[in-house]
């Protein structure tokens, strides 16, 4: 598959901080917005990861500054992210269990990583946005931002709420220059569901390529995962001026799946 080649430096002089940047989503987008000469502050709780995307980083327009951060550290989150134009909220985890069985610590740290971390971090961004009269707040949501699965109840709520929170700050943000939108995608090529699919397989009996094409994406018209890029590419443009007039959306990647 052939993708758009990203331009080399339109977001020159911006500083982007991107959430769960050693792998997956937040890692393309971080690689991404270096593309295209942002100086991105990557934020993850794997020093692994992180030392990975420094070394890819190298030699891109724009730079890549690691930043080892664990988010449910909220007033360490809000500190982190002074100072930014650009705020990518990615960082996420799942627990599939049923509402019955489902741990409430966990419950409770998935929404102060994938909701209150974002508010902190939003909170943290919005003095500087405000005082420049501009800023990009891009939200990795989830097509399960605007539908549910059995079994995620927490990766759900989490997502409905940064859903909301993502509107409100679009509409206090608008008089000064400052966008918020979600990103929903379907099921991307991450590790976190190449794991799922491998389980799936295990526990069906089936080979992988049938996880994906019968389970995973029974109800997307397009049979493929997405690719962390894609997803990368478009939160790259809610970044540029030509974006400046979509705010307070929610937009799909999500093969049709909610065209249903």
């Amino acid at each position: 598959m052939t993708l758009i080649s990203p331009s080399p430096a339109d977001l020159g002089g911006r500083t982007a901080l991107v959430t769960g940047a050693a792998g997956g989503i937040g890692r393309a987008c971080a690689l991404r917005l270096a593309a295209a000469g942002a100086k991105v502050r990557a934020v993850d709780r794997d020093a692994e990861g992180l030392a990975a995307l420094d070394e890819e980083a190298a030699g891109r327009p724009g730079s890549v500054e690691t930043l080892l951060l664990d988010l449910t550290d909220l007033d360490a989150a809000e500190q982190a992210a002074a100072g930014t134009d650009i705020l990518v909220n990615n960082a996420g985890l799942q627990l599939v269990r049923p509402i019955e069985d489902f741990p409430p610590d966990v419950f409770s740290t998935v929404l102060r990583v994938m909701l209150e971390a974002p508010f902190r971090l939003i909170r943290g961004a919005l003095p500087h946005m405000y005082g420049q009269g501009w800023g990009r707040i891009v939200n990795i949501s989830s097509v399960h931002g605007l539908r549910a699965s059995p079994f995620k109840s927490a990766y759900v709520s989490a997502k409905h709420g940064l859903e909301g929170l993502s509107k409100t700050a679009a509409l206090e943000g608008a008089p000064h220059g400052v966008t918020s939108n979600c990103l929903c995608p379907g099921y991307v090529r991450t590790p976190l569901v190449e794991r799922q699919i491998a389980d799936q397989a295990a526990a069906h009996g089936i080979p992988a390529e049938r996880v994906v094409t019968e389970i995973l994406l029974a109800d997307s018209a397009v049979k493929r995962l997405v690719e962390p890029a894609e997803v990368a590419e478009l939160a790259a443009y809610l970044c540029t001026e030509p974006a400046s007039f979509i705010t307070g959306a929610s937009l799909t990647m999500d093969g049709g799946w909610t065209a249903h």
